[in-house]
């Protein structure tokens, strides 16, 4: 399981390097709770939509990099910078929780931190708040048609054939979405029709495997099934 955030209208990915012990969900009508290490899925009633995600959360200094329950190591230091960048300029980010159903757009609503122990960790608690979704209205709801006006939408999806070339911040999942109308959970296709590229260019990059698609290279050239 990982925890991403992307930005919706720029090229940069955050993936935080462990994840929390549980994540609070807030819904429209309540409020619950799911455990995430060492649980099964989690769900939220249907016909209910989250309004609002936080946990609390450590950042491990340098020589606590090694340790289990760290991914993909980032420097506390500039986790917690980009982090705060994006709280300060009210940044829309993609929240992204792998296996959970959380996917959704978001803005930080409140992020603190503190230096704790002898090994540079920092301690973290994050909330986001669900971003307001575009609303579209015709002219003539708007009563403009004389003053005719176009409301820009994200992009559809690719066509679902084809190849794409990795670039920086790339993932599976991301790609997945960007070409199966948002589904980033189909992002195993991709991996099962290149995973003899994908594996071949991980091992080029030191790597004893790509573990199961998690780690694609700019430059690479991947089938779309």
């Amino acid at each position: 399981m990982a925890i991403y955030l992307t930005e919706t209208t720029g090229n940069m990915e955050f993936e935080f390097p462990s994840m929390p012990e549980s994540i609070d969900i807030g819904t429209g009508t309540n409020y619950q709770s799911y455990q995430i290490i060492g649980k099964g899925g989690i769900n939220i009633p249907k016909g209910v939509d989250v309004t609002s995600v936080s946990w609390n959360g450590v950042f491990f200094g340098r020589s606590k990099r090694r340790e289990s329950l760290v991914g993909t190591w980032e420097s506390p230091e500039e986790c917690r910078d980009i982090l705060s960048r994006w709280q300060e300029n009210g940044t829309i980010l993609e929240l992204i929780v792998e296996e959970a159903p959380v996917n959704m757009d978001v803005t930080i609503s409140n992020f603190s931190w503190k230096a704790v122990g002898g090994f540079g960790n920092l301690e973290y608690s994050i909330e986001f708040s669900q971003a307001p979704a575009l609303k579209i209205y015709t002219t003539t709801e708007l009563k403009i048609d004389d003053f005719v006006k176009t409301v820009q939408t994200r992009p559809e999806a690719e066509e679902n054939s084809g190849n794409c070339t990795v670039v920086s911040g790339d993932n599976l999942w991301k790609i997945a979405r960007k070409y199966y109308g948002g589904n980033g959970a189909d992002w195993q296709k991709i991996y099962q029709a290149n995973a003899e590229t994908i594996e071949q260019e991980a091992r080029k990059r030191g790597k004893k495997s790509s573990d199961n698609g998690r780690w694609i290279y700019p430059g690479t050239v991947l089938v779309i099934p």
